[in-house]
Order: structure tokens, then C-alpha cells, then sequence
């Protein structure tokens, strides 16, 4: 028979125990409502025991992540004096309905642990213990050096607001202490944004089979059939389509569903069409080949993925190759190279600087042409090319434009007139996509800006605008809108009008 001395040291020392403490004395609100006390699922199992000091977590939906890492900081904060704890969320209404969530955890503890550790402060953005460990909330956070910190939706942020993703890099990460634990964790949005740079980076690793060092993020994965409750027990009819995707999963991957799980998918990918990958990736790779929100040309990218547009492309010598250019005014100007075969239009190679005069990117293309042997065709250029000046002529004392300075070094321009709207430019562009093919070797970053190119969030409305949002992405977007704008797919020849100066939107 078991004392009652006995039981009470056997519960003390499972209290050591942190799986034991996760498992066993917190209560929450599940995905249903329901309040029931927490119990690792089998993807939190599986990130708790290969969690890192740092770590990425690219997930399918509803899968419990947040739930897990906000009971794992509550937990860490009230057996640590003095550990602090950092919680970011894309808004600051999201950010305070996570420490909601850690409150009602706390409060519904049983009442002897709460005489224990008690609550010193609390507010909407703030929680601080007994034991002086304390949980603070925000869009980003930059005051004092965290022992935690948990950003969610981090993609969502980076695609959204990339202003705020980089004030949550530069003011959020660095307050957390080398050797402390980091959770970022997201669906996918688009290849690009800081979210995607940190994944990439962390699969690099993770694929050349070492360990990260401890100031590296290790990578996590959790697809939707982690979930065991995303299956059905009734047959659905399945077409063709959907059966070649679950074959494709085999072949490719070795991922082997059930029929239940191939039932639920097949229902949830009607009802969420091109948002499936992104919400429910099956891989990491697809999770990112989604097209993000907001995106012009993401869905018209994806569609040459999937038609095999985008890869490996022979080059032909014997073709000529045409350039297309933007010209950045005090920032990045951006090329593409272009070959007509076949009737279709394949880009062959990609270039972007900044800081530059023309010079500079007149002797890149020398020495690609050199290269590969290549002829050149015609030099496209925008409107601005004949009336931006860059040097003085020393004969005369007048300024030389850009244009000008370029036909003395051998290179002519064409000149393309842009459209007095920039959304037919924009809509120009989505006409010839499907007849367009990419090297992606050699024209890597200029696809993901063309994926990422997208309209301008508005935080205040909460939606998005109707102009684009200018950033990094957006110079290699004009560029290809010069292409887009110049190229007459008939006759391949250029249709000029009177330059417009600026794009009205």
C-alpha cells in the first residue's frame, strides 16, 4: 500500500520531470472549444524531443504548435527564477490573445501550485511571477535579453509587412541570449521574405546531415497527415487528378497515405483550391510552391512549375539573345536575357546590382556572352534610358544620357514605352507568362521576385491595395514589364509611342 508520504514524494519527483509537467498540469481550450487538460499530440511529442536552441517550424494548420511552445514558455517561467520570456504575433490584438492563452493556463492550475508562484503584475502585454520570471507580448520586442522567444506566423509577417519582419529580426532576435530557446513558426508564404531565407538555410543543414551549431535554426517539418483526426471514415470519390497527386506523393516521396486520409484531402483541397499546398503541404517543397497573398504573378509561376516550364534549359548558341532592363534610381537595376524559340520566350539568364553605373553592367553582359559564345539581339530599355543622365561630356560641358553613353561602348537600346497604367503593364506580364520558360539555374532570384512581387498591405483596413508594394522585388518586376510592354508576339518587333514619364496606377 502506497503512503500518503510516499505519493507525495513520488509526485515531487515528477515534477522534476518536465514531459511529466507538460503532460500533466496545464489545462487549455482545444481546436473544439472544449476546456481539457493538455497532453502532447504526436507532432508536439516530436518537437520537443528533437527541439534545438533554435528552431524553425514550417507546419501544415492546426496542428498545435502555438498551444505547445506557449505552455512549454508558461512552464519554463514558473520552475526559472528570473527567466524571461518573449511573444510576438503579427498584430498586437493576436499578440495579447497569446498571453490570454497562457493565462487561462496559469489560472486553471491547481489552487496549491498558485500559493506556490503567485502573479506580481499583470496587464494586456504582461505577466510577471512570484519568482520574478515574467512574459511579455507584442508586434516586436526589444527591451531586456529574453531566455524565450516564440514568433508566430512569422511568414505571414515577412509577406505582409516587411518592415515589421525586419524590425522583429533586427529589435526581437537579438534579444534572445545565445544558448536560449527560439521558436519560429509559420505556414508558408511564397519563396521569398525572411522567413523563407531562415527555412532555406536551415534544411541546408539539416540536408548536409550535421547538427546546427548553436547559433543556427534546425529545421522541422510537420505535414497535415501528422494529424491524426485529418481522415474521414466515408468513401469520397476521388478524380483523376487527385489520384496521380497521392501516386506522385509515393513515387516521388515514399509518403503513403490511407484511404481516409486521401478521402479528407481530397475533400479539403476542393474546398481550399490554390491555398491547399500552402495550408496542408504534404512536403516542404510544396508548402513554398504555393502562391503567396497578394502576389500578381505567383499563381502564373506556380502553373510553369507544374507544366515543367521552370528548370533545366539548353542553351542555344545560334539564337540571338535579347536584354531587357530597368534602371534604378539609386538602387538595384535588373536585366533578363531572352531567346525567341520556337515561339516560346525563354529566359536564359538574370542579372541585378545596385550602386552601378552603366558601365558596369555592359561588362557583365561582354563577359556572359563571352562565355557562352552568344550573339546578342536588341537592348531593351525603359523610357528612362534616353533622358537619364549620367557623365559629363568633357568636349561640350553638356551631360550624356544613359542611352548615349551605352551606344559608345557598342550596345543600341530600343526604348519601350511603359503603359500609362502600370496594372496593364501588370496584366501584360500574366498575358505572356504561360508562353515564357525560366533556366532556373541561371534565373533563380529573378523568379522569386517574380513571385514575389505583390500589392501593398494595408495595415489599418486589414486587406490588401490596389497598388504594388515597392521593395526588393520590384525592379525585377519592371524589368520583366519592359519585356512585357516591348515585345509585340506577332512579329517580334517593338511598337513605340510617345514616352510616358511616369506609371499611373
Amino acid at each position: 500500500m502506497v503512503t500518503a508520504a510516499q505519493s507525495k514524494r513520488t509526485d515531487i519527483e515528477n515534477l522534476n520531470d518536465q514531459e511529466y509537467r507538460l503532460n500533466h498540469l496545464y489545462w487549455i481550450q482545444d481546436k473544439h472549444g472544449n476546456v481539457t487538460k493538455f497532453h502532447m499530440n504526436a507532432s508536439q511529442h516530436k518537437l520537443f524531443h528533437e527541439m534545438h536552441y533554435l528552431n524553425i517550424i514550417l507546419k501544415a494548420r492546426q496542428l498545435g504548435f502555438s498551444t505547445f511552445i506557449l505552455i512549454l514558455a508558461l512552464d519554463c517561467c514558473l520552475f526559472n527564477s528570473n527567466f524571461n520570456a518573449g511573444l510576438v504575433a503579427d498584430t498586437l490584438d493576436n499578440a495579447k490573445n497569446l498571453l490570454k492563452r497562457i493565462k487561462f493556463a496559469y489560472e486553471n492550475l491547481e489552487p496549491d501550485f498558485k500559493e506556490v508562484i503567485g502573479i506580481k503584475a499583470d496587464n494586456a502585454t504582461d505577466i510577471e511571477f512570484t519568482n520574478n520570471s515574467w512574459i511579455e507580448v507584442g508586434v516586436s520586442l526589444r527591451s531586456g535579453t529574453k531566455n524565450f522567444v516564440h514568433i508566430s506566423e512569422y511568414g505571414k509577417i515577412c509577406a505582409k509587412a516587411p518592415e515589421k519582419a525586419k524590425e522583429i529580426r533586427s529589435g526581437t532576435l537579438n534579444t534572445l541570449a545565445k544558448g536560449q530557446l527560439g521558436f519560429i513558426e509559420s505556414t508558408a508564404e511564397g519563396r521569398g521574405g525572411d522567413f523563407y531565407d531562415k527555412t532555406t538555410q536551415s534544411r541546408n543543414i539539416a540536408d548536409s546531415g550535421r547538427e546546427p551549431e548553436d547559433m543556427e535554426y534546425k529545421f522541422h517539418f510537420f505535414p497535415w497527415y501528422d494529424d491524426e483526426e485529418y481522415q474521414l471514415s466515408k468513401p469520397v470519390t476521388m478524380t483523376s487528378e487527385e489520384k496521380r497527386y497521392f501516386k506522385s506523393l509515393v513515387d516521388e516521396h515514399g509518403i503513403e497515405l490511407t484511404d481516409g486520409q486521401k478521402w479528407w484531402y481530397s475533400l479539403k483541397s476542393r474546398e481550399q483550391a490554390e491555398d491547399m499546398w500552402k495550408e496542408y503541404p504534404s512536403t516542404a517543397d510544396e508548402a513554398f510552391a504555393a502562391a503567396r497573398d497578394g502576389a500578381y504573378f505567383a499563381n502564373d509561376i506556380r502553373a510553369l512549375r507544374q507544366r515543367g516550364k521552370i528548370g533545366k534549359l539548353e542553351y542555344e548558341s545560334r539564337t540571338p539573345v535579347n536584354t531587357f532592363w530597368d534602371l534604378g534610381v539609386g538602387d538595384s537595376t535588373v536585366i533578363w536575357l531572352h531567346q525567341l524559340i520556337a515561339g516560346r520566350h525563354r529566359f536564359v539568364g538574370h542579372y541585378k546590382n545596385s550602386g552601378e553605373g552603366i558601365e558596369h553592367y555592359l561588362d557583365w553582359l561582354d563577359r556572359w556572352r563571352a562565355v557562352r559564345g552568344a550573339v546578342f539581339g536588341t537592348h531593351y530599355g525603359p523610357h528612362d534610358i534616353e533622358h537619364r543622365k549620367q557623365i559629363t561630356d568633357m568636349a561640350t560641358g553638356q551631360l550624356i544620357t544613359i542611352k548615349s553613353v551605352a551606344a559608345g561602348l557598342g550596345y543600341d537600346f530600343e526604348v519601350v514605352v511603359r503603359s500609362a497604367k502600370k496594372q496593364n503593364s501588370i496584366q501584360a506580364v500574366r498575358s505572356i507568362l504561360p508562353d515564357c520558360e525560366f533556366d532556373e539555374s541561371e534565373t533563380s532570384d529573378g523568379i522569386i521576385a517574380l513571385e514575389n512581387y505583390s500589392k501593398e498591405w494595408d495595415e489599418k483596413g486589414g486587406t490588401w491595395k490596389s497598388n504594388p508594394l515597392h521593395n526588393k522585388y520590384s525592379h525585377d518586376a519592371d524589368a520583366f514589364m519592359t519585356f512585357a510592354d516591348g515585345w509585340d508576339s506577332d512579329t517580334g518587333d517593338d511598337e513605340f509611342e510617345q514616352p510616358s514619364q511616369e506609371w499611373v496606377l
